[in-house]
This record gives structure tokens, C-alpha cells and sequence, in this order.
């Protein structure tokens, strides 16, 4: 990957992406395209090949949801994604990461969420604000949203891998898991890596989403 992330930027107002590109160009971020549906969305990917994709989900056409499936699915190499919505507790954001969008943000974040949010995301991680994922999966896990199948074998993770996933999942850090295990956190990501492998995952959110349809934590316990 280069240095500097390439975004592509897709919302149907053409105001918020002109905001959205002038507060990532302040940042040295390089927004390589522009999108004002899913349709539009697809072909700029597939153009540029940027490494994140900013996607708002409601859209005239062919929506958010639809158009990260079809970067998403097939692709050996795929941008991750970040969710934009004005709700936080919205059901499509919810099956947007089930079907492997690595995280969503308000459309209210501050210029310097946007491009942490951006920078985190194309490192790797996941974008996880903990109280709000766990709001979405409490509201969604149990019901008729849950038709994108991330139930995974949990047999196949050792009993440290349990235990990781079980305090990734409530919003911990790498840092945090470090601490709360006495591990280094490069140990950490590499117990983190092998969960995301063996559960045929893509990254920490739909992570924390298996381990609540799975019942390996249930909403609200500890």
C-alpha cells in the first residue's frame, strides 16, 4: 500500500462530499474519486482501487448496502469500508458489517474522527465505537436482520482465543487486551489475526458481531 490512503467518497449530496474531501486533503489524505450512488460507487472502485471506501447507505438507486457487497464479494484485495449514517442505530448499518464493511461513522464526526477513522481502518483495524456496535447488535442479533450468516464453529479457537474474542468483542483494545492478558500486543495481534483467520472472518467487527450470534457474550453481560 502507499503512504498516503485513497479514499473513495460516496454520497448522494454533493455538499457532504465536498466537505468530506476538503477535511481529507487537510489531512494529506488523497481522495482518488467521487460517488453519488451505489452504481457509481462500484465503477470508481474498480477504477482507482483505493484502500477505503467512505459509504454513505441511503441513496437514491442502487443503495450503500447493495453497492459494499458488490466491491466487497470476490474481490482477493478489497478496500475496507466504512459505513456513513446520519442514525446509529440503523438496521442497514448492522447488515452492512455482517457483510464485511469494517465499521460506521455519524455523519456528525469531527474533521479529526473522519481521518483517524480513515487512517485506523486502512492500518487494518476496525472502526468499533463500542457502546453504539453493541447497541446495534443487542437491537439486531436476535432478529430478522441476522440473514447474513457469520455463525461460526467457535471449537476450532483454543481457550486464550476464547477469551480474546470475548474482550475484543466488549470494545477492548489491543492495548487494553495487552494489559488485561499480560501479553505484548504484538502477541495480541497475532491472537487476534488467528481467531480472524479460523473463523473465516475480515476483521474485528464482524468478529464482534459472531460472538454475539454465536452466544459467546450475550447483550449487556459481562
Amino acid at each position: 500500500m502507499t503512504e498516503t490512503p485513497r479514499v473513495v467518497i460516496v454520497d448522494d449530496q454533493a455538499l457532504v462530499r465536498t466537505g468530506f474531501r476538503m477535511i481529507l486533503a487537510a489531512d494529506g489524505i488523497e481522495v482518488v474519486a467521487e460517488a453519488s450512488d451505489g452504481e457509481e460507487a462500484v465503477a470508481a472502485v474498480g477504477r482507482t482501487r483505493p484502500d477505503v471506501v467512505l459509504m454513505d447507505i441511503r441513496m437514491p438507486g442502487t443503495d450503500g448496502l447493495e453497492a459494499t457487497r458488490r466491491i466487497l464479494d470476490g474481490d482477493p484485495s478489497p478496500p475496507r469500508v466504512i459505513i456513513l449514517t446520519t442514525y446509529d442505530l440503523d438496521q442497514y448499518v448492522y447488515e452492512a458489517l455482517t457483510r464485511g464493511a469494517s465499521g460506521f461513522l455519524l455523519k456528525d464526526v469531527t474533521p479529526e474522527q473522519l481521518a483517524a477513522a480513515v487512517r485506523l481502518v486502512r492500518s487494518g483495524d476496525a472502526l468499533l465505537a463500542p457502546t453504539i456496535t453493541r447497541r446495534l447488535v443487542e437491537r439486531f442479533a436476535t432478529g430478522g436482520a441476522r440473514n447474513a450468516g457469520l455463525h461460526r464453529d467457535l471449537s476450532v479457537l483454543t481457550p486464550r482465543e476464547l477469551e480474546v474474542l470475548q474482550a475484543l468483542s466488549r470494545g477492548h483494545t489491543n492495548a487494553e487486551l495487552a494489559r488485561r492478558f499480560h501479553l505484548s500486543e504484538a502477541t495480541v495481534k497475532t491472537h487476534v489475526a488467528r481467531i480472524l483467520s479460523k473463523l473465516q472472518l475480515r476483521d474485528r467487527a464482524q468478529a464482534v458481531i459472531a460472538a454475539y450470534e454465536t452466544g459467546l457474550i450475550t447483550p449487556g453481560g459481562e
